[in-house]
């Protein structure tokens, strides 16, 4: 490897989690980190809970001191403009750098709400962006969350806990009723009607005005705060434009998060990698999923072998509650929720093994599902 080393683009959990597993694998090499962020290196699970909450500013990765040691430059404030594979070379405003091995780890950006009005709602992905919301919710009296995703949820449960009169809204009649069921998805309205917030499902927001936001249904709700939770676009815009093959707007790379070009990976939200135990490309946004798939980038950059062939899951606490999800997450055939005395597990099957998993207060089944899906295994109770 030549002095040019490495460069990573972006400061998320798989770019961070990229530069470290290299570092452990070779202490020479240079290693830049080029972020457009203007925030060091930060956690996002806490943005829409805890820090949404007010009850910690703690959010960051590492102390500026871990850098230094573990010698990574980290170049903030900084977009990527164009990478050009045949001179090995990122473009950032007027500034060109050179790469021996380039990782890709540009994540996600919010989808603003394109109705009249749209770019009156808050959007929540940055730091900056979470900061900007907190700050709103202190002087708000009420507001509306826009989307019954899993940060919608969690957003509109925290905004709640502030005391907060909160309406959630969302063309869906159940938060994920799509992705997880309806008994699933019955229970996460519960979980966040019971933090106060309103759920109102099945309806859409047709423009955002100056008093709040008026729904298709004719009714108009008074706020001032608007949050859109209403998904995320990968930033695959580069990679595209300098001909690595990108699928439904993610770059397309192997288990070992490598692009069909030498010495370029991806990983995060931007990748669609191949998993060798399910047997086919996955797309995950999940933020451990990201640090897995950056540390694998990382330590095949340095000449290691790695692969990505951890089983996809997160955790999302609506209020005071922590539902627990794994899952291959594209799909399933049949589902079966188990009600516990203070909580639930629902098993997903698809060719008569289990595909997903999701639980609150039973964490035996959460492990146990984990180990079923990566063994190809049935549920452990009949499914209907």
């Amino acid at each position: 490897m030549t002095e040019n080393g490495v460069i990573i683009v972006g400061s998320g959990p798989a770019g961070v989690a990229a530069a470290e597993s290299f570092r452990e694998h070779n202490t020479d090499a240079p290693v830049r980190i080029l972020t457009a962020d203007i925030d060091p290196p930060y956690a996002r699970p806490p943005l829409s809970k805890e820090y949404l909450r007010g009850e910690t500013d703690d959010v960051g990765l590492h102390p500026a001191q871990w850098f230094d040691d573990k010698k990574i430059e980290l170049v903030r404030g900084t977009a990527v403009d164009r990478l050009d594979l045949s001179e090995r070379a990122v473009y950032a405003g007027d500034r060109c750098h050179a790469f021996d091995v380039l990782v890709l780890a540009c994540g996600s950006a919010p989808a603003a709400p394109t109705i009249p009005g749209g770019h009156r709602a808050l959007l929540l992905r940055s730091l900056a962006d979470a900061a900007a919301l907190r700050d709103a919710a202190r002087r708000a009296s009420s507001a509306v969350v826009i989307g019954s995703g899993f940060i919608g949820c969690e957003a509109a449960a925290s905004l709640a806990v502030r005391g907060m009169p909160v309406t959630l809204v969302a063309p869906e009649p159940l938060p994920q009723e799509k992705r997880l069921g309806g008994a699933a998805a019955e229970r996460l309205r519960d979980l966040v009607v019971e933090t106060g917030a309103r759920h109102v499902g099945g309806v859409a927001v047709e423009e955002i005005t100056d008093a709040g936001v008026r729904l298709d249904n004719g009714v108009t709700i008074d706020c001032d705060l608007i949050l859109a939770a209403t998904g995320v676009e990968p930033q695959s815009r580069i990679a595209a434009e300098a001909g690595l093959p990108v699928r439904d707007s993610r770059i397309v790379v192997g288990p070992d998060m490598a692009t069909e070009a030498p010495g370029v990976y991806a990983a995060g939200d931007v990748a669609l990698a191949h998993h060798d135990v399910a047997g086919r490309p996955l797309a995950v946004e999940h933020w451990q999923d990201a640090t897995d798939q950056g540390a694998v980038a990382g330590a095949c950059a340095a000449g290691q072998h790695a692969k990505w062939d951890t089983v996809p899951g997160f955790w999302t606490s609506i209020g005071d509650a922590t539902v627990k999800y794994h899952a291959w997450g594209d799909g399933y055939e049949r589902s079966r929720m188990l009600a516990h005395p203070d909580g639930f597990t629902v098993w997903y099957e698809a060719g008569g093994a289990v595909v997903g998993v999701l639980t609150y207060n039973a964490d035996a089944d959460y492990d146990l599902g984990e180990r079923l899906i990566t063994e190809h295994r049935p549920a452990p109770v009949p499914m209907h």
